[in-house]
């Protein structure tokens, strides 16, 4: 089997991804932007380096081995000339050239405009994506406008936009406590539907080899 990494083309699939791979122990992370050029280089060279692209048997073997495993998730929408990439490490060894930041650190991880807080559930901790406390503010100011301009027309479309952003844990309970507002001042208009995220490919194939 041919070494390969997957593709997001949506931000849904590539923040989904980093949810899906935290519990396995991919505590350290480093990010960045990449021309779509030489997106496919990149993630060529960080396999070479650091095996993003092994497979489950081969990850089994570094950690045994006290090395760090690593997995790149790049959210490549199509025709986009910039590529957003995230690469996620485990503990261990081999990753000297690279400057790792832990995902549970201050300042949060903010990625593709997301940031990544823990939350409890059933008694264990498990991890989500919010949007971050500037873009909620300017959400409530501009409710408070529309609402003050007595704007049903608009606020509504900005309550929809919020309820078709990513629906994680924490993006929905930030858009629910904006729809509790926006009733306690008055909007009488209907609100819409919240998503949750179900599982979801994480992306086509990209070659290694």
């Amino acid at each position: 089997m041919s070494a390969s990494t997957p593709i997001a083309r949506s931000k849904t699939a590539a923040l989904a991804r980093v949810l899906d791979v935290i519990p396995k122990g991919y505590y350290r992370c480093t990010q960045g932007t990449v021309s779509a050029s030489k997106a496919e280089s990149l993630a060529r060279k960080l396999h070479q380096r650091y095996g993003i692209g092994c497979t489950p048997a081969q990850r089994v073997t570094k950690r045994k081995r006290g090395l760090a495993n690593a997995l790149l998730v790049m959210y490549w929408p199509e025709g986009c000339q910039q590529v957003r990439w995230l690469m996620l490490v485990t503990d261990g060894d081999g990753m000297d050239g690279e400057r790792l930041l832990g995902i549970a650190d201050k300042p949060r991880l903010v990625w593709l405009g997301y940031e990544l807080v823990r939350r409890p559930e059933r008694g264990r901790t498990a991890w989500t994506w919010r949007r971050p406390a500037s873009e909620m503010a300017e959400h409530y100011a501009l409710m408070a406008e529309f609402i003050n301009k007595r704007n049903g027309n608009s606020l509504g479309e900005l309550l929809r936009r919020l309820a078709h952003q990513p629906g994680f844990h924490g993006v929905r309970e930030q858009s629910k406590r904006i729809f509790t507002e926006a009733s306690r001042r008055g909007y009488a208009g209907d609100f819409p539907p919240l998503f949750h995220v179900q599982k979801l490919s994480h992306g086509e194939g990209l070659s290694l080899g």
